[in-house]
């Protein structure tokens, strides 16, 4: 899902800079640095994810996690991306130093948008809250392929085509980050409850 150099214009690679550096903003005022830990340990998660591809047709596409990183850590989730997709830029040439920006916002946004949607749902019953997680990790690949496809429709509308092969390749992830994200959820709240955040 990441958006390499030389594909976006420049508007919209100025547009994704500036609100990936005003959410950064905003995340690290918001991280409780005594849970510095969980951000760092969730950083690690999506970054190793992120290298798993799995073919899927003529495509290749990877995990994300982006879901369980916004349910988790809310505006918080946006520096740790940031840094996650950093160094996969550096050590691994994914995306690109000038299209980090925008795909910051395509994966980080839709990260922060879950936690407000479904961290409400989480604590009543075992059911809802792998619900929870579920529905975490599915829309926030839905919306971070919604992004994606208007990043490149904004650059050129002959992108149209692509936008929606994007989006209809990543449906299988959408499926699978859910499971993976509601397990994981419903297994964090009986081991270890501390990591999930307090009611908004």
């Amino acid at each position: 899902m990441h958006i390499s150099e030389g594909i976006l214009s420049g508007q919209v690679l100025s547009a994704g800079a500036v609100i990936a550096v005003a959410g950064t903003g905003i995340g690290l005022k918001k991280i409780d640095y005594d849970k510095i830990v969980h951000v760092a340990i969730l950083a690690s998660a999506f970054f190793v994810a992120s290298l798993i591809h799995i073919n899927i047709g003529p495509a290749s596409v990877h995990l994300i996690l982006n879901g369980i990183l916004g349910l988790l850590l809310g505006f918080a989730a946006i520096p740790a991306i940031l840094t996650a997709l950093l160094l996969q830029s550096i050590f691994f040439q994914f995306g690109g130093l000038t299209a980090l920006g925008v795909n910051v916002v395509i994966m980080a946004v839709p990260a922060v948008l879950v936690h407000y949607l479904f961290l409400p749902l989480l604590g009543k019953s075992s059911k809802l809250n792998f619900t929870a997680g579920f529905l975490a990790g599915f829309f926030s690949i839905l919306f971070s392929s919604l992004l994606l496809g208007v990043a490149l429709w904004f650059t050129d509308k002959n992108f149209f085509e692509t936008s929606l092969a994007i989006i209809m390749t990543y449906i299988p992830v959408m499926i699978i980050e859910g499971v993976i994200t509601g397990f994981c959820v419903t297994f964090l709240l009986k081991v270890y409850p501390e990591i999930i955040p307090k009611k908004l």
